[in-house]
């Protein structure tokens, strides 16, 4: 295959039938989630010339209702002088009905070694949405600040009063992972502003801060990322690398954003590089991969890999991001299988073959602190996602097949428990109590696994279930 061949997409067993991906290759990061010319935008960090990470392009998708997706060309290839060795990850924003993307230029300096780079912030623009010209007078910004090291990734774009800013991930001389911005009044002259926030330290809060967006939100100023290098602690940030959120309140006259701790916004294995945009009617609206770095990923046999999230509608609640599915998703549904109140004994199969499927399933607590429920996807000879909740501890505990550790969540002690489950052909996303606590994993199976729910002891439950439109992405 030479360099220019894009691979084949040679199997379509785990290919998923509404959430976005590429025609073939590989994708990661989403990046440039806009609304522009009456369309939803997403693209995405693409390899189109095998199923394995390599040179980045910038993929892309759009749609006029955040379901049905149609594939683009793709937006950008590297190769020129400012980003010869990839379009790494950025931004997206509408200026005078132009549509500009900002992203990375990654360079190598050519002695072998892959961690001996260096980056800029480049940008090109469109007047169609479609077809983009990147700007003659690139690099906007040529390097990273004096005090920065060469990780200086990821611009996030936005307006304020006239003003335009941009954030950036990074990482200090000290080591330590920071967000730092930039401003502009014309989208091409950048001025450095400075950090506007540091990690507290390398175990805690990591070594390289990714993917940052900034926005505000129900009042409060919310610094959305993925910190590389965090420890786990106790059951919390047990993923190779983490996506999650600091709450605090921003000075633009003296670039001072005061926050609290971070807390992570999937509980998840497979969520990271999160990227939101607003709404026309005011919503915000995230995005994400769905997969983590160094996961297996069996598709890459069958010529593809990675895919994004369902789009989700971001809340503040009590100090808390709660995330939801978008509304639209409900046009997804094609057929009302099953709706029914009924008493469980012991356990009772809610979809016998699922494929492309959305369930609601409401079960209202006894308090009995012996009070167990589980969830499970499960096939003939595997669990291959298993959820359990105790009502003792409040607590969610998720285990699945292809891996040897669990991941945690804990919610608020409630009267009912609320589940909102979408599965596709090799993903679930599972949304807690209106989306106080989700979980996102990708699973494998060449059979169609049933849904199960179990309870330690008699349980009447409601629960509705959907069969869902399995080829809402169109690839041209």
């Amino acid at each position: 295959m030479t360099k220019k061949e894009t691979i084949e997409l040679t199997n379509t067993r785990y290919r998923l039938g509404y959430h976005v991906s590429a025609p073939s290759g590989w994708i990661n990061d989403p990046n440039g989630f806009c609304y522009f010319d009456g369309y939803y935008h997403v693209f995405f960090q693409h390899h189109p010339h095998s199923a394995e990470w390599g040179p980045m392009h910038w993929g892309h998708a759009r749609s006029k209702d955040l379901v049905h997706w149609e594939s683009l060309p793709i937006a950008l290839t590297p190769g020129d002088k400012e980003d010869e060795d990839g379009c790494f990850s950025g931004s997206a924003i509408e200026k005078d009905g132009v549509l500009y993307l900002f992203y990375t230029g990654h360079h190598y300096y050519g002695d072998g070694d892959k961690e001996h780079f260096w980056q800029n912030q480049n940008m090109a623009y469109s007047t169609d949405g479609i077809h983009f010209t990147k700007y003659e007078n690139n690099p906007v910004i040529a390097k990273e600040p004096g005090d920065n090291t060469h990780h200086f990734r990821d611009p996030k774009v936005w307006e304020k009063d006239g003003v335009y800013y941009m954030i950036l991930g990074s990482q200090g001389e000290d080591g330590l992972g920071r967000a730092i911005v930039y401003s502009s009044e014309d989208l091409l002259e950048w001025d450095y502003v400075g950090p506007i926030s540091k990690a507290t330290g390398l175990k805690t809060e990591g070594f390289m801060w990714e993917c940052p967006d900034f926005f505000n939100l129900d009042g409060k100023d919310i610094l959305l990322l993925s910190p590389q290098g965090m420890h786990a602690q106790g059951k919390d940030y047990l993923n190779l690398f983490q996506t999650g959120y600091f709450i605090g309140n921003h000075d633009y006259t003296t670039a001072e954003f005061t926050r609290g701790e971070f807390h992570e916004l999937d509980k998840g294995h497979d969520f990271y590089a999160t990227q939101t945009t607003l709404a026309p009617d005011g919503r915000r609206i995230v995005i994400a991969w769905m997969d983590m770095w160094e996961s297996p990923m069996p598709e890459q046999e069958d010529g593809w890999a990675g895919a994004l999230t369902i789009p989700r509608e971001l809340r503040l609640k009590n100090n808390h991001l709660y995330m939801t599915p978008v509304k639209e998703l409900e046009t997804l549904r094609v057929e009302e299988l099953n709706h029914d109140t009924t008493t469980v004994t012991k356990e009772l199969c809610l979809v016998k073959e699922a494929l492309s499927n959305e369930l609601l399933i409401d079960v209202p607590l006894k308090h009995s602190e012996e009070q167990e429920l589980i969830i499970s996807l499960k096939t003939s000879e595997n669990d291959l996602v298993l959820l359990t909740y105790s009502n003792k501890t409040n607590e969610f505990i998720l285990k699945r097949n292809d891996k040897d550790d669990l991941r945690y969540g804990t919610i608020q002690s409630c009267d009912e428990l609320s589940l909102r489950v979408f599965i596709d052909t090799s993903s679930i996303e599972i949304f807690i109590n209106d989306g106080e606590l989700v979980f996102t994993e990708r699973f494998y199976t060449e059979e169609k696994p049933e849904v199960c729910l179990s309870v330690s002891e008699e349980q009447t439950i409601s629960y509705t279930v959907y069969r869902l439109e399995n080829d809402a992405v169109s690839y041209n």
